[in-house]
């Protein structure tokens, strides 16, 4: 369960991309309905074709339809193909969004490093905004396209594109899934709204941030929408919460028996898919012990963490709790709420 619950956790972030955060110099942005139909079909018939390629976990044929620099090392792509292609079995693809992005005037440093980028769309001549902050970006266009797969369980894949010599070529693959436990990313804002009314800031804090995963499509990808979603899940967080979780600034939670945990990490999870998400949870810890000791400490810490803040049993089917040492692999286990006392 454990493994599962990395793989997947793995695949929300999948950073396969040439480079990917926060950029510099603004360059020239072209949504879909801005473009000519020549650019838009080529970018819509590019993407389909790459998708269908993941659905089918042919490998080896997106590796041929790759820009060079992704195509060296290409493992860790292949790995994610594999894992995301049973996702996207029996789905029925549509190419939901495209963007062009226009980094032919960018220029590398004179150390010989490729610049940060900056892509900020209009969309339809209104105030809201969909932004590609992509540092270390190599000058060239770039095509942006979001491809659903849709069926009982809808995944998205999405994929930052190059064109070389006139043929557009995958440049970074971004796969997610669209529900979580059933529902979408604006179900679970709309959730987390209602929670803020009801005085539940974990569960409304926690919500917010699935609605963020399952409706951001890539990392590199911020709009006006992401913002005011953060901007409510800011304005809900509990006071503890105020600067955020690290190693840092862990949340220390005292247990029954007066021991003291350090939470590093809060988060959520869908691996199980079960009726309800998991509530994620990272302590740190300087020696792991035997297994015994381990199993005890993490039912003991999932105990004080909910014991804590109890609202957390109404809104998560339970809890993974994830032991980091440093070194170490994390010892992970997941307990329901109906066994945690």
């Amino acid at each position: 369960m454990a493994e599962m619950s990395r793989v997947r956790m793995g695949l929300f972030a999948a950073g396969l991309l040439l480079a990917m955060g926060r950029g510099g110099v603004a360059e020239v942005c072209t949504t879909q309905s801005q473009m000519t139909a020549a650019d838009r079909d080529g970018l819509a018939q590019a993407a389909k074709a790459l998708a269908v390629q993941v659905q089918g976990n042919d490998a080896a044929g997106l590796h041929g339809a790759t820009v060079a620099e992704l195509a060296r090392d290409f493992s860790a792509v292949q790995r994610v193909v594999g894992a995301t292609a049973p996702q996207l079995a029996g789905g029925t693809l549509v190419v939901d969004q495209v963007y062009l992005l226009d980094g032919t005037q960018l220029k590398r440093g004179a150390d010989g490093k490729d610049p940060d980028a900056a892509f900020y769309c209009t969309l339809n001549r209104s105030t809201s905004e969909v932004d590609f902050l992509i540092p270390s970006l190599p000058p060239g266009r770039y095509g942006f396209a979001i491809v659903e797969s849709r069926s009982a369980a809808p995944w998205r894949v999405s994929f930052l594109m190059r064109q070389d010599q006139g043929k557009w070529l995958m440049a970074g693959l971004y796969p997610k899934p669209m529900q979580a436990a059933g529902h979408d990313g604006l179900w679970y804002w709309t959730q987390a709204r209602q929670m803020v009314k009801a005085k539940e800031q974990w569960n409304a804090w926690l919500y917010y941030l699935q609605a963020e995963l399952l409706l951001q499509p890539a990392g590199f990808v911020q709009s006006s929408h992401l913002e005011k979603l953060r901007t409510e899940r800011a304005a809900a967080a509990p006071p503890t919460l105020s600067e955020g979780v690290s190693v840092d600034a862990p949340l220390v939670v005292k247990g029954a028996d007066g021991v003291e945990y350090h939470f590093t990490e809060l988060g959520v999870d869908d691996s199980l898919e079960k009726e309800k998400i998991d509530v994620t949870a990272h302590v740190k810890v300087d020696s792991m012990g035997d297994a015994a000791t381990a199993r005890k400490r993490n039912a003991d810490a999932t105990s004080a963490l909910v014991g804590a803040y109890p609202e957390l049993r109404k809104a998560f089917h339970g809890v993974w709790l994830f032991v980091d040492v440093p070194g170490q692999s994390p010892f992970a286990t997941e307990q329901p709420m109906s066994e945690i006392h």
